[in-house]
């Protein structure tokens, strides 16, 4: 597998676990099915991007929050509140469900705003994506199997 397939791994994780639109499971899934012997390092890469995505939209909401009422702040004012009341009401147990579509890049600005810790950030978040790309590798493997 030729390092332009990782990196196009990492920056697909990367951009789908930002507030912009996309999906690396596609990516993730075509990747594993024609290497199947790479799937250690293709779950370090798409967890290690889709972790340092979900970091940057800590960063805007630990940093730019005073932009929310911005047109071009990426998350809108409805959605940040929703997520900052799910925050504080579950607190960071919350943010192993960072990968859900449509609530988890809201819930990592939102922890941001609200100046959760950094490291236990990182590492919840890290913990729930890994389990997604684990559990998006066994239905891939379990789909291609031989019948």
């Amino acid at each position: 597998m030729t390092p332009l397939a990782f990196f196009t791994l990492f920056l697909s994780a990367f951009g789908a676990a930002t507030i912009l639109p996309g999906s690396s499971e596609v990516v993730f899934s075509a990747l594993l099915l024609e290497h199947p012997d790479a799937l250690w390092l293709l779950l370090a890469v798409a967890t290690i991007g889709n972790t340092l995505g979900s970091a940057f939209n800590w960063v805007l909401g630990r940093f730019l929050v005073h932009f929310q009422d911005r047109k071009w702040f990426p998350v809108s004012p409805r959605r940040l509140d929703q997520a900052s009341n799910l925050f504080q009401r579950f607190g960071y147990p919350l943010l192993l469900l960072a990968w859900v579509p449509v609530i988890g890049d809201p819930l990592t600005v939102a922890a941001g705003v609200l100046r959760a810790r950094f490291l236990p950030f990182l590492i919840l978040v890290f913990i729930g994506k890994a389990g997604r790309y684990g559990v998006l590798a066994s239905f891939v493997w379990a789909a291609s199997a031989p019948s």
